[in-house]
């Protein structure tokens, strides 16, 4: 009786508030971001409202987008760097694949999602960020699969992000998170609970993060990033691209490489497969990814890399990349034509 005497008491205070008026509900959510001294998020586009976003309590997905209650969603990310995006359309090109693979049309064609995210970016004002944005295939129901009359959807944000050139080196661990199927694995679906669960287990034990080894006990990649190994016959291997995502970074990283050949600190760039035992076994290894944009590994399950010291030809790879990111060919960095 006590328990339920508590309980009556107590009802009023738990008393779930209900909004009377859109009015009530937009001051409830600025009160939020007027206490932000500079919001994270300058910019939004949403195809659901027809345009650009500035206010960030505005920035919001319909709760009835497939991508929200299904996971029927694709995304990719895009580099903002000294005010030029990096790599857009191959992104693009990425994102676009990705889609077909999950049964999701797009809106609109290429070109016009490249000038929305042109406009976009230029409209945040940012220069030194992240683009990130989705396909989705709509909102209009809590059905499995969308119906025939639902319009796909797309959504961008510009995240006001300052990474910089990894130098320091860290330490993985072999993920025990079962990896997802090539299907899944080789197109970017916002179905990450088994890279979360991966990543999360890596810094439960003290590491960065992980790595996955497939089926057949060959090196995958990491939870949202590829990996790279320095052979001790200094060959740079990434492993195939036929199981795991093809990394963007990654291919422009195989494309520069060779400029190391050519001066002959590397004898040869390849992909292939890679057994666990050779992995732990070469010289230097490498994270990469998009903002990082490579990064050394030290030590991988509790054993050093090569000498346990972040290596020289994974610096002078990142260099490379980097040097690309910072002033490489127009083919690869568009200037963003800010007001």
């Amino acid at each position: 009786m006590a328990t339920n005497s508590v309980e009556i008491e107590n009802s009023e205070e738990s008393k779930v508030h209900v909004f009377s008026s859109s009015t009530e509900l937009l001051e409830k959510l600025h009160q939020k971001w007027n206490s932000v001294e500079k919001p994270p998020y300058p910019a939004m586009y949403s195809s659901v409202y027809g345009g650009i976003i500035l206010d960030p309590a505005m920035m919001v997905i319909p709760i009835d987008d497939h991508m929200v209650h299904r996971g029927h969603g694709v995304f990719d990310t895009a580099i903002i760097l000294d005010g030029y995006l990096y790599e857009l359309d191959a992104h693009l090109d990425r994102i676009l694949i990705s889609a077909s693979k999950a049964k999701i049309s797009s809106p609109f064609p290429k070109s016009t999602l490249r000038t929305i995210l042109i406009q976009l970016t230029a409209a945040s004002n940012i220069k030194k960020g992240t683009l990130r944005y989705w396909l989705t295939s709509g909102p209009g129901d809590f059905l499995l699969t969308p119906s025939n009359s639902q319009a796909p959807a797309f959504y961008a944000v510009v995240i006001d992000e300052q990474f910089s050139q990894c130098k320091h080196g860290v330490k993985v661990i072999t993920s025990t998170i079962p990896m997802k199927v090539p299907l899944f694995a080789t197109s970017k679906n916002v179905n990450y609970l088994p890279n979360v669960l991966s990543k999360l287990e890596a810094e439960e034990q003290g590491a960065f993060a992980s790595i996955w080894v497939d089926d057949e006990g060959y090196v995958a990649e990491g939870p949202n990033v590829n990996v790279a190994f320095v052979t001790r016959g200094n060959e740079l291997i990434l492993p195939y691209f036929e199981k795991i995502l093809s990394g963007c970074t990654a291919k422009r990283l195989l494309e520069l490489a060779p400029k190391l050949v050519e001066n002959g600190r590397l004898k040869g760039v390849k992909t292939g497969n890679i057994t666990v035992e050779d992995a732990k076994n070469a010289a230097e290894m490498m994270y990469v990814g998009s903002t990082l944009p490579v990064l050394p590994i030290i030590e991988w399950d509790g054993k050093p890399i090569g000498d346990g010291k972040v290596g020289e030809l994974t610096m002078a790879l990142s260099d490379l990349v980097w040097e690309d990111m910072v002033a490489g060919p127009e083919t690869h960095r568009l200037k963003v034509p800010y007001v």
